[in-house]
C-alpha cells in the first residue's frame, strides 16, 4: 500500500477523458427536441453516477487502509501468526482478560451486518449494535474523536476484505466488572463524546498530530496511567504507565528531560515511528514493536512529523517508568493489586 494515498483525486488523463465524454454527450443532446433533451440528460445522469461512485471507491478503500494502519487495528485484532483482523487477541488488565473481536465482514461472527450508523455509534459512543455498552478496554474513549469521514473510510476498507467465519472468544472478567450495565455509570464519570476539535493555540501540523495521537492512534490508552476504575488520569497525560496492557512498562512520552522525551528532537521521534530505532540505536520492544511494524511505519513523513510536534508541545511530567518504580507504587495501588488478586483477577 502506498502510504501517501489520499482520497478523491483522479489522474489528469482520466479527467480529460471524462470531460470529453460529457462534452460529446451534450453536443449530441443539442440536436434533439426539448423533451428528448430532458430524457437524454436524465439518462446521462443515471449512467454517470455509478461511474463516479466506482472511481471514488478505490480511493476511499485505500484511504481506509491507511487509516486502519494509523489506528493500530491490525496488531490488536490479530492473534500472532493468525489470520489478520479475525480477533481473539488477549489483553490482560487489572480487571481480567479481554479478547478482541473479529472485524472482518463476516455477517455472523464479524461486522458484516453492521450499518454505517452501527459503526459510527461503536466508535463515537462505545455502544454495540444491540445497544449494550462496550467495555473501555475497547478504546472508544479515544476513538470517539475520529471524524465520521475517517471512520467510514475504515469501514469501506474492512468491508471489501474477505469475510472470515471465526467465533469471538468471551472475555474472562471477574464479577462485578463483568456487568456491562455498570459501564453507563463509568461513562458518566469519565467519558467525553467526540469528535476531535482542533485547538486554536496550535497550528495545522500540531493539530494533525493531536488528532493522530489522541483519537485515531489512541496513544494515551497505553501511555497514560489509570485510576483504580481504569480511567486515564488526564493530569498525567502521556506520562507513562507502570501497569500497561499485559503488565508492560509503558514509557513516558512527555518532554520531561529526565523521565520522558526531553532530550529527543522531533526527528528522533519521527524516526522511531518509521523504523523502530531510538536515538541511541536501540530498537523498540514489546507491543511498541508491533505498533511500528503494523502501523506507524505506513504513515506519511508529514503525519509522523505531526505526531512528533504534538508530543513536544505537551507539558513535561516527571514520572519514572521502571521495574523499581513499580515496586515503589503508593500503598493504595499495592492494596488495589492485592484486592484484585484476592477475588481472582491476576
Amino acid at each position: 500500500m502506498a502510504s501517501s494515498v489520499r482520497a478523491g483525486k483522479a489522474s489528469t488523463p482520466r479527467r480529460f477523458a471524462e470531460v470529453a465524454i460529457i462534452a460529446k454527450s451534450f453536443s449530441f443532446a443539442k440536436s434533439l427536441s426539448l423533451g428528448k433533451r430532458f430524457g437524454a440528460a436524465f439518462a446521462l445522469i443515471l449512467a454517470w453516477a455509478p461511474c463516479a461512485r466506482a472511481s471514488a471507491q478505490p480511493d476511499l478503500v485505500a484511504r481506509g487502509e491507511y487509516l486502519l494502519h494509523a489506528g493500530g487495528c491490525l496488531s490488536c485484532h490479530t492473534v500472532p501468526g493468525g489470520t489478520p483482523l479475525t480477533g481473539g487477541r488477549a489483553m490482560a488488565t487489572p480487571f481480567g482478560t479481554f479478547y478482541t473481536p473479529n472485524i472482518t465482514p463476516d455477517r455472523e461472527t464479524g461486522i458484516g451486518s453492521w450499518s454505517d450508523a452501527d459503526f459510527l455509534r461503536a466508535l463515537r459512543k462505545g455502544v454495540r449494535p444491540d445497544g449494550a455498552n462496550y467495555f473501555p478496554a475497547f478504546p472508544y474513549p479515544s476513538f470517539t474523536g475520529i471524524s465520521d469521514e475517517d471512520a467510514l473510510a475504515i469501514k469501506a476498507y474492512l468491508f471489501q476484505l474477505t469475510p472470515v467465519h471465526q467465533a469471538n472468544r468471551a472475555h474472562d472478567v471477574t464479577f462485578p466488572f463483568s456487568w456491562r450495565f455498570l459501564q453507563s455509570g463509568w461513562k458518566l464519570l469519565y467519558f467525553s463524546k467526540g469528535p476531535f476539535q482542533p485547538s486554536p493555540q496550535w497550528n495545522e501540523a500540531v493539530n494533525r498530530g493531536a488528532y493522530l495521537v489522541t483519537s485515531l492512534g489512541h496513544c494515551g490508552e497505553c501511555h497514560t496511567p489509570r485510576n483504580p476504575l481504569g480511567a486515564m488520569r488526564r493530569r498525567a497525560w502521556l506520562a507513562g504507565n507502570l501497569d500497561g496492557p499485559d503488565a508492560e512498562l509503558v514509557p513516558n512520552l512527555t518532554p520531561d528531560p529526565k523521565t520522558g522525551l526531553g532530550e529527543w528532537d522531533e526527528n528522533d521521534i519521527a524516526e522511531l515511528l518509521k523504523t523502530g530505532a531510538t536515538p541511541d540505536d536501540a530498537k523498540v520492544k514489546g507491543s511498541m514493536r508491533e505498533v511500528v511494524a503494523d502501523g506507524t511505519r505506513f504513515l506519511t513523513d508529514a503525519d509522523r512529523q505531526a505526531i512528533a510536534l504534538y508530543l513536544k508541545a505537551q507539558k513535561p511530567v516527571a514520572n519514572k517508568i521502571s521495574a523499581a518504580a513499580r515496586d515503589e507504587r503508593p500503598w493504595y495501588r499495592r492494596f488495589w493489586d492485592w484486592l484484585m488478586g484476592l477475588i481472582g483477577v491476576s
